[in-house]
C-alpha cells in the first residue's frame, strides 16, 4: 500500500476517512487533507512559503533530531511536485 499525502501540506493521510477533506458534496476528497480542505475549498489562501512555515513545526516534532531549517530545506524541494503548488 503506497502512502497518500495532502497535495497541499505533504501529511501523510493513510486508509482512515478522518485525515481526508471533503468536496462541496461532502464526500470524501483523495487529494487533500481535513486541515487544507474542507466543503470543496481550500481552508486558507496562503502561499506555498506560508504554508511550509505552518508545517515547520510539525514536521521537526514528528522527526526528532530535525532542525527547523533542515525541515524548511526539504520542504521547499518537495512542495513544488504537491498538486496544490505546482506551475504556481
Amino acid at each position: 500500500m503506497k502512502v497518500k499525502f495532502c497535495q497541499s501540506c505533504a501529511m501523510p493521510m493513510g486508509d482512515e476517512d478522518e485525515l481526508y477533506g471533503t468536496n462541496g458534496d461532502g464526500t470524501r476528497n483523495e487529494d487533500y487533507c481535513k486541515y487544507c480542505y474542507q466543503d470543496g475549498a481550500f481552508t486558507a489562501d496562503i502561499s506555498m512559503e506560508q504554508m511550509i512555515e505552518v508545517c515547520v513545526p510539525h514536521m521537526v516534532a514528528a522527526n526528532p533530531g530535525m532542525s527547523e531549517d533542515e525541515a524548511r530545506n526539504r520542504m521547499r524541494e518537495y512542495f513544488p511536485s504537491l498538486k496544490r503548488w505546482k506551475n504556481g
